[in-house]
C-alpha cells in the first residue's frame, strides 16, 4: 500500500521521526524506508533494541504507535500512486486478483482504498498488520494474501517499493517485482532480492504478456 498504491512514505517517514524522537530514540528518513513494509509494533522493538538494548512494555509500544499514527493523521491525505488504476484495470480485465498486502495499521488510510479504487480493490482481499502476528520480511502476509485467492506462489507476482517487503515477497516463494518510488537505490531492492526493478506504475503495464 504505503509507497507502493499512495504516495504516502515521506509523511510516515516525518511521523516516525517525530514520534520515535519524543520517546528518546533515533529514526531517519532512510530508516522509515529501511523498515517499511514490517508492523509498526515490530519497527518500534527492533529500533529499541538497537538502540536502548531492550524491548519495550507492549503498552509504551502501543502508545509510541499511536503517537505516530496521529501524527500522520495531521498531513494532507496522501496522493495515489500514477497510473495504478490503470494497472489494475488492466489486471482486472484480465481476470486476475488483486490483493493488497500491508504492514499498515493506519486505519484512515485502510479505511479510504476501497472509495479511491472502487471496483478494484475489495476489503475481502485486504491483509493489514490486524491480521498477521508476523509481519514482512516473514512471508505470512503473502501467505495469508494467497489464501485469500486460493493461489500458490507459482500463480502470484509481488509487487514491493521497500526491502522488506521484497524479502517477504521472495520468502513466499513469489515473482517480486521492486518498484522503487523513494529515496533508497535501486541496488538495495535488488539486494533484497527483486526479480525485476521498476520505476512506474507503466513499466509494469508494459511487463504484461501480450494476449
Amino acid at each position: 500500500m504505503d509507497g507502493v498504491i499512495y504516495n504516502s512514505m515521506p509523511y510516515h517517514a516525518v511521523a516516525w521521526q517525530k514520534a520515535m524522537a519524543e520517546n528518546g530514540m533515533r529514526m531517519s528518513e532512510e530508516d522509515a524506508y529501511r523498515f517499511e513494509g514490517m508492523r509498526g509494533v515490530e519497527t518500534i522493538n527492533v529500533i529499541a533494541q538497537e538502540q536502548m538494548g531492550r524491548t519495550l512494555p507492549q503498552d509504551e509500544v502501543e502508545r509510541i504507535y499511536a503517537r505516530k499514527s496521529s501524527l500522520f493523521a495531521e498531513h494532507p491525505f496522501p496522493e495515489k500512486i500514477p497510473n495504478t488504476d490503470m494497472l489494475m484495470r488492466e489486471l482486472k480485465r484480465r481476470r486476475i486478483e488483486v490483493v493488497v498486502v500491508t504492514g499498515s495499521g493506519q486505519r484512515n488510510v485502510l479505511n479510504r482504498i476501497c472509495n479511491d479504487y472502487k471496483g478494484l480493490v475489495s476489503k475481502r482481499l485486504m491483509v493489514t498488520s490486524f491480521d498477521v502476528q508476523h509481519g514482512k520480511p516473514q512471508p505470512d502476509p503473502y501467505f495469508m494474501g494467497m489464501k485469500k485467492v486460493h493461489a500458490t506462489p507459482e500463480e502470484c507476482v509481488v509487487v514491493e517499493n521497500a526491502p522488506l517487503g521484497i524479502k517477504a515477497g521472495k520468502a513466499a516463494g513469489c515473482f517480486t517485482i521492486g518498484i522503487n518510488t523513494g529515496p533508497l537505490p535501486d541496488r538495495m531492492l535488488t539486494d533484497a532480492g527483486a526479480d525485476i526493478v521498476v520505476h512506474t506504475m507503466k513499466e509494469i503495464i508494459g511487463l504484461l504478456p501480450c494476449e
